[in-house]
């Protein structure tokens, strides 16, 4: 009985989360055209959280064609990108779509209990978790072992839990394999991944390692995506950002 009152709990949040219209503004500093082309290395996984389930959803490394784009979104090549994602709630597409290329702090938005953006905090959990442990190898070449399979979905669950979870301020207290938030299924929890590696890597997290340079290519209404800026990054594309920046609310669904 408690549990059919906490799914209902969660149900009834959702659809007032729902209810509400996104206000958000953040600083657009390029687009991209892209379109999905498949999955790198990934597995599929049950996922709690995000307003989800038990729901299978694809965990791992997306594949993009990349075709056009303006301003930070020159740093990223004509061709293939990888990218991860970072929003469970939001639908996927498979057609073209222009992206907004803005940093990581500034969104998604998972839950409305959880402020109006990711935060600083939280995107530099990102960028050393990117540093520490991304494989380049995850989104090389076409076919994949299960080891590299495996530790990609361990990746992309820990980018959820740092993104869905209400963040104490102690690391040690991230764990993929539980719902930490207060109401059923707003956080993030799988049983389907290596939670043991998955709670280690993001238990390392302290500031001391290597920080990756980051963008979140963000849409609303469709899922946003992380993804990680090519080495050697261009420094003189950087100053586009402050001359291209706008401010903008946040796209309406197109469907």
């Amino acid at each position: 009985m408690k549990r059919k009152l906490q799914r209902k709990l969660g149900f009834i949040s959702f659809l007032v989360v729902l209810s509400i219209p996104c206000l958000v503004n953040a600083t657009v500093v390029g687009t991209v055209d892209v379109q999905y082309s498949g999955n790198y290395a990934y597995e599929s996984i049950s996922v709690w959280g995000g307003y989800m389930f038990g729901q299978t959803v694809d965990a791992g490394v997306y594949k993009f064609y990349k075709y056009d784009s303006t301003g930070e979104g020159d740093l990223w090549s004509n061709g293939y990108l990888s990218a991860f994602c970072m929003e469970l709630a939001e639908p996927f597409t498979v057609n073209p779509i222009t992206y907004d290329v803005i940093m990581p702090s500034d969104g998604p938005i998972p839950t409305t209990l959880l402020g109006d953006s990711i935060g600083t905090e939280k995107a530099k959990y990102l960028q050393e978790l990117w540093g520490r442990y991304y494989d380049q190898s995850w989104a090389t070449g076409d076919t994949f072992t299960s080891k590299q399979n495996s530790l990609a979905s361990v990746f992309a669950s820990a980018i959820w839990e740092i993104v869905h979870e209400e963040f104490t301020g102690n690391p040690l207290d991230w764990d993929v394999s539980v719902d930490g938030s207060p109401i059923l299924s707003m956080g993030f929890k799988t049983t389907d991944v290596d939670s043991a590696l998955a709670n280690e890597w993001l238990h390392s997290l302290d500031g001391t390692g290597p920080m990756a340079d980051l963008r979140t290519f963000s849409y609303d209404g469709r899922q946003d995506f992380l993804v990680a800026v090519p080495e050697p990054a261009t420094i003189a594309l950087l100053g586009i950002g402050s001359a291209f920046g706008l401010i903008r609310r946040k796209k309406k669904v197109i469907s």
